[in-house]
């Protein structure tokens, strides 16, 4: 009779089994199809990128993009709302115009730097000037007073805009090889020249301000064709202004040659205060561990050189579009399916870390925290993070994965914990198992971190289908797992550098204040 029972039972937990091995099949191949038929990637992408454009911290840009994605979340029936974790200096970018008008008319490629004050509609014209070959400090202080009235150039003229890669293909070896010395050379003179300045290319920007210089400008070359870096301006009260490789060279060639050249720039931009910051949070209820959750992450700002399409993005909607197919096509989730869009990353992981400190209650029930940032590719390497029993669960769950994109993965187990580049190391330094889905490159590191050429054009759309369908089937079983993941760290290798043994990173406060004198 003992033996009848056990067979019975063991008949209804195969049933039972094979029938949530049914389901779970069923679920996944939903999820495929509609990301692959109905997908929403194209529409998210035209009004973030688009409608509201850049989206850098402390400005309407910003506010209005978390608006926008809790509209988007209610039309989908999934809850969200803005959770304010600190305030930043409102500023607003208005329009630049850069026009060299002597020893010839030519309007010019650039940008005023993020919170830099406006010249006002009317501008300022000056003479642009270099900075001399330098003796020493005490020379630099003799020639200082001639900037006064003067817009001064303060980057290195690049030899060649044309990028490595380039060279490689169409020069010989001996000329690839020369030009490369020359350009090694001439970065160190002009370092050294900085040097002799007494300061240093940071803070020589407020010296020459303080001086009476009219203005700045710089070129922060991305070692692409047409690509410069955008980040903020180190001046207070007068125009800082980045221009793209060519018209730079152009200028300081003008300049060097006693060509006196001068440039007319109008740039609109407008100081709007204290404003408050905001991360934007979207959850579907989990129906039998609610307090238990599984966190989607992408920041939602950006540096506002360009749209901020692959920075991030691309990151953001792979995260919204997941988390429209899951609420289609998983309504009912055995645990709480949480995505955070935050903002501030760019200045320091602010939102997410602010996030972390807020709601240690969540943080402390993580099951699992998958984040997405770095370019349109389609995700390359998965890290375990350096929790020491992430291959156990991690590969069970990517084992549903379609094989056509698990097999452009590559794992690391355990890994190594993340101490910072994005909001997975906010997570993981308070002890969450947090992974960063971490794309092919698409020369993400040249032509769109962070340049003027993150637009929307950039965009692999077939790249980020496949993030998508990874992202919510990885979200679907770690919500469907039946046990709880290990949080057990590894010991940390000693440090080559310094000998010592390796800790885990600390976990940060935010800057709750940002920009605010």
């Amino acid at each position: 009779m003992k033996y009848l029972k056990r067979l019975m039972l063991s008949a209804v937990l195969l049933s039972t089994l094979t029938i949530h091995a049914q389901d779970s099949r069923e679920v996944i191949d939903n999820i495929i199809k509609e990301a692959n038929e109905n997908s929403q990637l194209e529409v998210l992408a035209y009004e973030l990128l688009d409608v509201i454009g850049p989206r850098l911290v402390g400005t309407p840009q910003m506010k209005v993009a978390h608006d926008w994605a809790i509209t988007k979340y209610s039309g989908w029936g999934i809850p969200a709302r803005n959770e304010k974790w600190g305030e930043w200096r409102g500023w607003e970018r208005g329009i630049t115009h850069i026009d060299m008008v002597s020893p010839r008319v030519e309007s010019l490629n650039g940008t005023q730097l993020a919170w830099n004050p406006s010249t006002g509609s009317k501008g300022i014209t000056a003479e642009v000037i270099i900075i001399p070959t330098l003796k020493d400090e005490a020379d630099f202080q003799n020639w200082l007073p001639k900037v006064k009235g003067k817009i001064v150039m303060i980057s290195m003229m690049q030899p060649t805009g044309r990028p490595d890669y380039n060279w490689e293909k169409f020069a010989t070896e001996a000329s690839f090889e020369k030009m490369k010395n020359d350009r090694d050379s001439m970065t160190s003179e002009w370092n050294k020249n900085i040097a002799r300045t007494g300061y240093n290319s940071r803070s020589i920007s407020e010296a020459l301000e303080n001086a009476g210089a009219a203005g700045i400008v710089t070129s922060y070359w991305s070692r692409g064709f047409g690509a410069n870096k955008i980040f903020s301006s180190r001046t207070k009260k007068i125009p800082t202004i980045e221009l793209e490789l060519e018209d730079y060279g152009m200028l300081y060639r003008l300049a060097q040659y006693g060509s006196q050249p001068k440039i007319k720039v109008v740039a609109e931009s407008k100081e709007l205060g204290v404003v408050p910051t905001f991360n934007t949070i979207a959850e579907i209820k989990g129906t039998e561990k609610p307090e238990e959750y599984v966190i989607l992450s992408a920041h939602l700002d950006s540096w506002d050189g360009a749209q901020g399409a692959t920075d991030n993005g691309t990151g953001t909607m792979v995260m919204m579009e997941a988390m429209r197919i899951l609420k289609k096509m998983y309504p009912n989730p055995k645990r709480t399916i949480l995505v955070g869009h935050w903002g501030s990353e760019e200045q320091g992981l602010n939102g997410s870390r602010a996030f972390v400190e807020d709601h240690p209650e969540i943080v402390a029930n993580v099951q699992a925290l998958f984040n997405q940032d770095n370019g349109t590719g389609r995700v390359k390497d998965i890290s375990g993070a350096g929790f020491l029993h992430s291959y156990e669960y991690l590969t069970r769950w990517l084992h549903e994965v379609p094989r056509e994109i698990t097999s452009e993965i590559e794992t690391e187990f355990p890994g190594s914990p993340s101490s910072g580049g994005s909001d997975n190391a906010s997570f993981v330094a308070a002890g969450a198992p947090a992974f960063n889905l971490s794309s092919l490159s698409w020369d993400y590191g040249t032509y769109t971190w962070h340049t003027n050429r993150d637009t929307y054009d950039k965009i692999v759309f077939d790249d980020v289908r496949s993030n998508v369908i990874l992202t919510a089937i990885l979200a679907y079983m770690a919500s469907e797992d039946p046990n709880t993941t290990s949080r057990e760290r590894i010991i940390l290798p000693m440090s080559r550098r310094t000998g010592e043994q390796q800790t885990w990173p600390s976990q940060r406060s935010p800057t709750r204040k940002g920009g605010i004198d």
